[in-house]
């Protein structure tokens, strides 16, 4: 597997090593399981007023998966995650990879999934939300490319949403205008915005967390449920050489004491993965979310 990266896992079919840990871990036992649920779902969709959306059999998968195969569990977050899209067009529409915001943006590498996965299939994704100029760039664009890099990543690599991911958030150079930016609001929105995504966060890992971030942080662990606060680790300059521990090597850029190339490599083979994909990204921005019930 020296050799795959993210795209290969478009085509691979599930190993027994992941089909196991499926049928372990998320109670997705075969393929009838599989594919009951998902009729299951798609009929409570056509049924209801709730959600209007043409959502793939993948996306409801993903759902499924993250809730553990659980009817009830699947519907709430999928209500939850749909309301929240609905509510903040801002991040969600909009979407050409191609608009001159978005490409200084992209240019920047905001949010930079690994190109393999690691030891244990999960999605590891460098988010370094404190490179943009906050007099230029807008919040709400910030937070588009996360969801764009998010989506298309995980049409890219569908294991993620068996194994979830870890998000390492590198907060180097933050300035009081940086801060500024990320108000209670902002955090609140992408607090939700995680714990309703279709797919399991292993594990927000805070980097170089200065003094100036403290309240922040407080912040932002006060909007999240118990399970998310307890999987949050914060690493000062002193600490952080601790944080990748349980990273391999071979998938991480030099940058962060890795050897799988350079954060400026990985940048440029994201911007081109996203403008690549500009027709899924803006078809789906096409299909307008519309969320009747509050």
């Amino acid at each position: 597997m020296a050799n795959d990266n993210v795209e290969c896992y478009a085509w691979k079919k599930l190993s027994n090593d992941d089909k196991l840990y499926a049928a372990t871990y998320l109670n997705e036992t075969d393929e009838t399981t599989r594919e009951n649920a998902i009729a299951n779902i798609r009929r409570w969709i056509e049924e209801n007023d709730d959600l209007r959306e043409q959502i793939d059999d993948f996306q409801i998968l993903r759902f499924l998966r993250v809730c553990k195969f659980n009817f009830e569990k699947t519907k709430i977050r999928m209500q939850k995650y749909y309301r929240l899209r609905s509510n903040l067009p801002e991040w969600y529409m909009n979407t050409n990879p191609f608009r001159p915001e978005l490409q200084q943006l992209l240019d920047l590498g905001l949010y930079l999934p690994l190109r393999k996965p690691d030891d244990q299939g999960r999605f590891i994704i460098i988010v370094r939300c404190t490179r943009h100029d906050p007099r230029i760039h807008k919040m709400s664009d910030v937070a588009k490319i996360s969801a764009m890099v998010s989506d298309t990543a995980a049409k890219h690599y569908p294991a993620a949403s068996i194994y979830g991911y870890r998000v390492f958030i590198d907060m180097s150079n933050t300035t009081l205008r940086h801060i500024a930016q990320y108000r209670p609001y902002v955090l609140k929105n992408s607090v939700h915005a995680w714990q309703n995504y279709p797919m399991r966060v292993q594990s927000i890992n805070v980097l170089n967390a200065s003094i100036l971030l403290d309240i922040t942080v407080r912040i932002f662990k006060s909007f999240m449920t118990e399970k998310m606060r307890n999987r949050l680790h914060v690493y000062s300059d002193s600490t952080m050489k601790n944080c990748f521990d349980e990273v391999p090597t071979n998938i991480l850029p030099v940058e962060y004491g890795g050897t799988d190339g350079t954060i400026q490599e990985l940048t440029e083979y994201w911007k081109k993965l996203i403008e690549n994909n500009h027709d899924l990204l803006m078809n789906e921005e096409d299909n307008k979310i519309i969320v009747l019930k509050q």
